[in-house]
C-alpha cells in the first residue's frame, strides 16, 4: 500500500514516523535525565565534590558536541547516504567499516592524550580551582576516569549516522537514557565503595558510554553491517567525510562561543542576570529538543536519498513538508510560552531562594527566547537541507553573520533592556541565520515553500492565535498571581495548558490542518500494527 502512495507522501510518512520515534525517545531522556538531577543532588550535594565532577563531565561533553553528535553524524548521514543510493550495499558498508576503523584508531590517541594533559586541561577549563588543591586534584582526577567516554560516544554517534541513513532510529534515540540510567545506578549502589563517593558517579559515565555503544551492535548485525577492522584509510569516501566534518565542527564551536559571548556580557549585568538567562533558556529547549532535533534528526536521511537521487523537486516537496510538520508544533508551543511563562517559570522554580521577584524577572527573559522559538527549530531543517546537499561550509559562514548579529545587538540592548536585551538578541541571530539560510538553499534548488506551506502556516497561525487568546483569558479569570499558594498557581497553570490544548485540537481540526491528519494516521498505523503483532496467525497475513 505504501508503494501505491505517491513518491513525496510515502516520504513525508517517513519523515513524521522517524520524529514521533526520536521526539518520544528524547522527551523520555529528558525525564530521566531530570531523575538523574535529583539523584545526584539528593546523595552529593552541592560542594566541592559535585564541582569537581561538573567541570571534568564538560570536557568530554564539549568534545561530543563538536566532533561527534556536533559534526561526525551530519557529515557522514549525506556520504553514506549517497553510497547506498549509486552504489552497492557492500561498498556502503565498507565505508562504514574504514570509518569506524579509523575513528576508533583516532579517539584512542585522543582518549589517551586526554588522560596524560589532564591537569593542563582542568587547568584551562577551570583556572580558579587551582587556589584549592583538594579540588583541583579531584577534578583532574574524574578528568581521567571520564576523559575516554569520548571514544565511546563518538563511536555511538558513527552508528547513529549508519542507522538512521538505513532508517532506524529508535535504538540511536534512546540511547541517552542508557547514560542516565548508568549514572542513577551508579549513585545509588556504588558510591559506597569508593572513598570518595563521586568517583561512583564517573564510574557510572563510563559504564553509560559502553553500554551505550554496545546496544547500538547488535542492531547493526542485524541489519547486515559488520563493524570489522578495515585499514583502507585513503577511502575516497572518508576523505568526502573529513573534508564535510572541519567546517561542520567549526559551526558547532560557533555555537559555543555564542553561549560563551552572552554568559560573558550577562556578567556586567545587574546579580542574577546569569540565572534568569540559564532558567528561562531551560524552558526553551524543552520543545525544541523534544521537536526541533527530532525532525532535523529524521529529515536528514530524507534529504540526503533525495540528493543522491537528484531529485530535487522530490527533496523541496519534503522540505515545505518538514518544515510544516516543525511550525505545526513549534507554533503552539511558542504561543503557550509566550501567554504562561509566569506560570510556567513560577510552578518549576519559586521555591527557598528564588523567590517571586526572581520568577518575574525569568519570565521576562523566557519571554524574549520564546519569540524566536520558530526561528531556533526551523534552522533545524534548513541547516539539514545544506548537510544532505553536503554543503557544510555554507551554514558556518551564516552562522558566523549571526554570531556578529548577536553580539551588536547584545551590546546595544543588554543596558536599556538588562538580561532580557541578550535573550532578544539571540532570536534576532536566529532569525536573520534561518531568513539568510532560507534565502541561499532557494537560491540553489530553487523555490521551496509551496502553497501548501503558506496555507498551512495561515491555518497554525490563526489556531495558534485562538489558543493564545484562551489561555490568557482563562489564567486572567482565575486570577493569576505570583504571589499565590503553590497550589493556587498550580491549579492555574494545569488549567491554562488543557485550555490551551484543547483549544488548539479543536481550531486546528476545524481548520482541517493536514498536519494533525498525518500525525493522527502514524499513531494509528503504529497501534494497527502492535494490534496485529498480538493478532497471531491473522497479524502476520495482514
Amino acid at each position: 500500500m505504501e508503494s501505491a502512495r505517491p513518491a513525496h507522501e510515502t516520504e513525508n510518512h517517513r519523515v513524521a514516523r522517524a520524529a514521533g520515534v526520536v521526539g518520544l525517545s528524547t522527551m523520555l531522556s529528558r525525564v530521566f535525565g531530570f531523575i538523574r538531577d535529583v539523584v545526584v543532588a539528593r546523595y552529593f550535594g552541592a560542594g566541592l565534590a559535585t564541582d569537581a565532577f561538573f567541570v571534568a563531565f564538560r570536557i568530554p561533553n564539549l568534545l561530543r558536541r563538536l566532533f561527534a553528535e556536533g559534526s561526525l553524524t551530519i557529515a557522514f548521514v549525506p556520504v553514506f547516504t549517497e553510497y547506498l543510493k549509486t552504489k552497492s550495499r557492500e561498498d556502503a558498508f565498507e565505508l562504514a567499516r574504514v570509518a569506524f576503523t579509523l575513528l576508533s584508531a583516532i579517539l584512542v590517541a585522543v582518549s589517551v592524550a586526554g588522560v596524560l594533559l589532564s591537569p593542563a586541561i582542568v587547568t584551562l577549563m577551570a583556572p580558579g580551582f587551582r587556589a584549592s588543591p583538594d579540588k583541583y586534584a579531584l577534578t583532574v582526577l574524574l578528568t581521567r576516569i571520564m576523559f575516554p567516554y569520548i571514544f565511546f560516544i563518538a563511536l555511538v554517534a558513527l552508528c547513529m549516522g549508519i542507522l538512521n541513513s538505513l532508517r532506524h532510529f529508535a535504538t540511536p534515540a534512546l540511547s541517552p537514557v542508557i547514560l542516565n540510567l548508568c549514572m542513577i545506578a551508579a549513585a545509588l549502589f556504588l558510591r559506597d565503595f569508593f572513598a570518595e563517593p563521586i568517583l561512583a558517579l564517573a564510574v557510572g559515565v563510563m559504564i553509560g558510554g559502553l553500554m551505550q555503544l554496545a546496544v547500538q551492535l547488535p542492531v547493526l548485525f542485524r541489519l547486515g553491517v559488520r563493524l570489522s577492522p578495515d585499514f583502507h584509510f585513503g577511502h575516497e569516501g572518508v576523505r568526502r567525510i573529513g573534508a564535510l566534518m572541519l567546517p561542520a565542527a567549526f559551526g558547532a564551536a560557533v555555537y559555543q562561543i555564542n553561549i560563551f559571548i552572552s554568559t560573558l556580557l550577562a556578567s556586567f549585568l545587574p546579580e542574577g542576570s546569569v540565572s534568569f538567562l540559564y532558567y528561562a533558556d531551560r524552558i526553551v529547549e524543552l520543545p525544541l529538543g523534544i521537536f526541533g532535533i527530532a525532525i532535523g534528526t529524521a529529515a536528514l536521511p530524507s534529504f540526503s536519498d533525495q540528493a543522491a537521487r537528484g531529485q530535487h523537486d522530490e527533496m523541496k516537496r519534503t522540505i515545505s513538508f518538514s518544515l510544516r510538520l516543525m511550525l505545526f508544533i513549534t507554533m503552539p508551543a511558542m504561543i503557550g510560552i509566550l501567554a504562561l511563562r509566569e506560570p510556567i517559570i513560577s510552578v518549576l522554580f519559586q521555591r527557598g531562594e528564588f523567590d517571586p521577584r526572581s520568577a518575574v524577572l525569568t519570565a521576562q527573559a523566557l519571554f524574549w527566547y520564546a519569540v524566536g522559538l520558530w526561528a531556533f527549530s526551523t534552522i533545524r531543517v534548513v541547516v539539514a537541507a545544506f548537510y544532505a546537499l553536503q554543503d557544510t561550509k555554507t551554514p558556518v559562514r551564516i552562522a558566523v553573520v549571526a554570531l556578529v548579529v548577536n553580539t551588536v545587538c547584545s551590546a546595544a540592548l543588554m543596558f536599556p533592556m538588562k538580561h532580557n536585551g541578550l535573550a532578544f538578541a539571540t532570536s534576532i541571530a536566529s532569525a536573520v541565520n534561518v531568513l539568510t539560510l532560507a534565502y541561499l538553499l532557494r537560491k540553489r534548488i530553487g523555490e521551496f515553500l509551496d502553497a501548501a506551506f503558506w496555507r498551512s502556516l495561515a491555518r497554525v497561525t490563526a489556531a495558534s492565535a485562538v489558543m493564545g487568546l484562551s489561555v490568557v483569558l482563562a489564567t486572567r479569570t482565575l486570577g493569576w498571581t505570583v504571589a499565590a499558594p503553590f497550589g493556587h498557581r498550580f491549579m492555574i497553570l494545569l488549567t491554562g495548558l488543557g485550555v490551551g490544548i484543547t483549544v488548539f485540537v479543536a481550531c486546528a481540526a476545524a481548520l482541517r490542518c493536514p498536519e494533525m491528519t498525518t500525525i493522527l494516521n502514524v499513531v494509528r498505523r503504529r497501534l494497527g500494527r502492535r494490534q496485529g503483532d498480538r493478532g497471531g496467525p491473522t497479524g502476520q497475513n495482514r
